[in-house]
């Protein structure tokens, strides 16, 4: 596995101050002590070129013998998280990250990279406690600040989150992934006017972003604001026809639409309206809002048909569209909205209000 530029940039200039120091040592005479042949010194050198080198097998085995040899060699625990952690072997990093973290309380590198790999093993309580330290050494750290607030939004401790993603903003206020994450933050705690504000910084910083375009599109739909966020999402959606969770919303969006049409054709023959062309205009954009609604949760579940909640939303799709004059619903629209929502709970049998969801099935069973 090749290392990257940064990573072998930092370890060759390590190389060259070690390769000084092994060089004083010698100026001494090199009869013994840590400048001898094979000395912890020399076994760490050796596994730096080894690591660039692309040996990583190797470089551990030097390293190893170097901590033989010097049980608090700091350093060569640091550079075997490094290879650790580029060979993707993350529990073997924390490790040897921790281990060096214990012999150097203050190295940045270490606290900063054991974080990462905890966050890379879901282990976002040991995460978090390294990173906040790291913030500590260094802090005008952002990624540092960042990844912390990462950790703890996904804690569920969303204040907490908020400490370190503000921080991160008076580090550098220009970063759409730090107002997207601020803004989930925000919806997460339900402060929905707060996440629209951070989605739309994120959107202004990277106006391209299907994803940010999404998030902003759902948190308008949590403040009523339907006809904004149908065209974030279909905008979302032209950049990424692969967007599951935008064309989800959009079916949701397309029923809002529905209901609105509906209620008005309603109002209007219960005020004995006689305009003939304008009570069909109504029945038919109701159709065409249904016929989009179902459309949208289509695409949906076919792009993931894992997606539980597009199920659930396309059978309450099916019912609304089938009901009829007399309250009952056409058996087709039932068959397929159970069926749907019996694939939504096998995908997610804990998922809000499933028990709603197990009723729904047994009425429309029965009917």
């Amino acid at each position: 596995m090749k290392f990257n530029r940064v990573t072998t940039t930092k370890m060759a200039v390590i190389k060259i101050t070690i390769l000084s120091i092994v060089s004083l040592f010698c100026i001494g005479g090199c009869g013994g002590g840590l400048g001898k042949s094979g000395s912890p010194i020399e076994l760490y050198v050796d596994a730096i070129t080894m690591q660039e080198t692309n040996k990583p097998a190797e470089a551990i085995e030097k390293l190893d013998k170097a901590i033989e040899k010097q049980e608090d060699f700091s350093l060569a625990y640091s550079l075997k998280g490094d290879i650790y952690q580029q060979m993707g072997k993350y529990g073997q990093s924390a490790q040897a990250y921790e281990k060096a973290t214990e012999l150097n309380a203050w190295s940045f590198h270490d606290f900063f990279n054991l974080g990462k790999v905890y966050q890379m093993m879901q282990k976002f309580a040991e995460a978090v406690r390294a990173y906040a330290r790291a913030c500590e050494l260094e802090p005008e750290h952002l990624r540092a600040h960042i990844n912390t607030a990462k950790c703890y939004e996904e804690l569920g401790q969303y204040d907490q989150a908020l400490v370190y993603g503000k921080r991160a903003e008076q580090i550098n206020p220009d970063v759409p992934e730090l107002h997207e994450l601020l803004g989930d933050i925000y919806e997460k705690k339900s402060e929905n006017e707060q996440a629209v504000a951070a989605y739309k910084r994120a959107l202004e910083l990277d106006s391209d972003n299907a994803e940010i375009m999404t998030s902003l599109g759902v948190s308008y739909l949590r403040t009523e604001k339907t006809e904004p966020a149908k065209e974030l999402l279909e905008s979302a959606v032209k950049i990424d026809s692969s967007n599951n969770r935008a064309f989800r919303y959009l079916g949701y969006c397309y029923l809002k639409f529905y209901e609105d049409a509906a209620a008005n054709y309603r109002e209007a023959l219960q005020q004995g309206s006689e305009d003939a062309a304008y009570l069909e205009s109504l029945k038919r954009e109701s159709k065409q809002m249904m016929a989009m609604a179902l459309e949208n949760y289509r695409i949906a579940v076919n792009i993931d048909p894992d997606d539980w909640d597009a199920h659930r939303g396309l059978g309450v799709a099916y019912i609304i569209e089938g009901k009829t004059d007399d309250g009952t619903v056409e058996q087709i629209n039932k068959e397929k909205a159970i069926d749907h929502w019996r694939t939504s709970l096998q995908i997610n049998p804990d998922q809000p209000r499933a028990d709603r969801l197990r009723d729904l099935i047994a009425k429309y069973r029965k009917q």
